[in-house]
């Protein structure tokens, strides 16, 4: 990331750039900037953009053949295109000997570093992934946009917020937006405050399902799958979530059998410590042998479902009233 500042800083930008990963807020933010130094702004006639699976690699190659108008330079901007993922020999070749006129952006979720098109444009440009943020830098970004706006937050409150919120930055800065509106005129955000205004997102609603099967709780947790249910969240998505997070809770059980604190759990599983802490809580609840058997349950309830054998909605909410009893 700091390439990109330092290209744009010093005026020197490459004739190609791909970025690429899971963190959407700073892919954009990069996106955006690079767009605002080559002057490529919407209604630019030396801008083109193409998105999607069907892009016409010809198409693409005649508009960066096309000659800039009254500019140095053409900007083309191309997003989730999948060429990064298998061969695009054409576009590849093209790359080779690009014109000189024409600067390139990718912006992609999945690439394959191995493939030709990646190393393409990695030689003539930059790639740059984009990954997940860690606590820290979530905290400090988090606390910094709260004091742009004249607020300020306590570390429990923050830890409060990032568990309701994840580390989607795109969703964190919306539930800041949010926040801020809502305390008016008051600075100091309370826990109730993150309570009353934070939206909760759908693995958060799984999560508390799983506390409630742990402890038992049969109304609880069936009441938390109807408001999903009721958020419009289908059967089988649930389902997914459901079947990832035993996977998740099995595995944190093992490794803590092994000895692994929360950081080594953490890293393991590529998790934020504060997510490994709350499975290390919740696996606590559970016999390993118990998780076993509902992960594999899961699975078969997957099956029976795909295979039409049990209609989705009440297969799971039997799941759900199996393991809570």
């Amino acid at each position: 990331m700091k390439t990109i500042l330092n290209d744009i800083r010093e005026g020197k930008l490459k004739k190609a750039y791909l970025l690429y990963g899971d963190e959407v807020y700073l892919k954009h933010q990069y996106r955006d900037n690079l767009l605002k130094a080559m002057d490529a702004t919407g209604d630019s006639m030396n801008f083109s953009k193409f998105e999607g699976k069907d892009i016409e690699i010809r198409e693409v190659i005649e508009v960066a053949e096309t000659m800039p108008f009254f500019a140095d330079y053409r900007t083309v901007l191309i997003v989730d295109s999948g060429w990064f993922e298998k061969a695009t020999d054409e576009m590849c070749e093209y790359l080779k000997h690009p014109a000189e006129t024409t600067r390139f952006i990718f912006v992609e979720s999945k690439v394959d570093k191995r493939g030709r098109m990646f190393k393409t444009v990695k030689d003539l440009g930059n790639a740059v992934e984009f990954v997940e943020q860690d606590e820290a830098v979530l905290r400090k970004w988090i606390t910094g946009l709260l004091q742009k706006e004249g607020k300020q937050i306590t570390s429990p409150t923050l830890q409060f917020f990032l568990q309701r919120t994840g580390t989607d930055m795109n969703n964190i800065r919306t539930e800041i937006e949010k926040l801020v509106c809502y305390l008016g005129e008051r600075t100091m955000v309370e826990q109730q405050d993150v309570e009353d205004i934070v939206t909760t997102r759908v693995q958060n609603h799984i999560f508390d399902m799983i506390s409630a099967i742990a402890m038992k709780k049969q109304q609880r947790a069936l009441q938390l799958y109807y408001d999903l249910l009721m958020l419009r969240e289908s059967p089988m998505g649930i389902l997914t979530l459901i079947t990832r997070q035993f996977n998740l809770l099995m595995q944190t059980k093992e490794l803590r059998n092994k000895g692994y604190d929360k950081n080594g759990i953490a890293k393991k599983l590529k998790l934020q410590p504060f997510v490994a802490e709350k499975y290390i809580q919740q696996a606590a609840g559970f016999k390993y042998a118990t998780l076993r058997e509902v992960f594999e349950e899961c699975v078969n309830a997957d099956e029976a479902i795909k295979t039409g054998r049990m209609q989705d909605m009440l297969c799971v909410e039997l799941l759900i009233v199996k393991f809570s009893r």
